[in-house]
């Protein structure tokens, strides 16, 4: 089964979240089918605190992907940012 989730980077104490298209059965950190973002829960000033390909989201999605729960969190928080950025543009 491929799933979407986080893959953990960073150094100690300063996490930094890859997200991955993986199979199910590899380790958390090990070889990925395809990286699709990144998130940055310690971002501070200008740093980009989440990051996703939308496109290939949907597209992993689509032919069956699994997410999990923390990864169906930040779609959700990214796909919100980026209606508000259009609204803030349009307006």
């Amino acid at each position: 089964m491929v799933k979407i989730r986080l893959s953990r980077g960073g150094a100690k104490k300063r996490p930094f979240y890859h997200i991955v298209v993986t199979d199910s059965r590899s380790a958390r950190n090990g070889r990925s089918i395809e990286d699709i973002g990144y998130y940055n829960p310690s971002a501070t000033g200008g740093e980009v605190r989440l990051h996703l390909n939308k496109e290939r989201a949907d597209h992993w999605v689509s032919v069956g992907a699994q997410i999990s729960e923390r990864v169906s969190h930040l779609i959700k928080e990214f796909v919100q940012r980026q209606e508000q950025g259009e609204q803030a543009n349009g307006a």
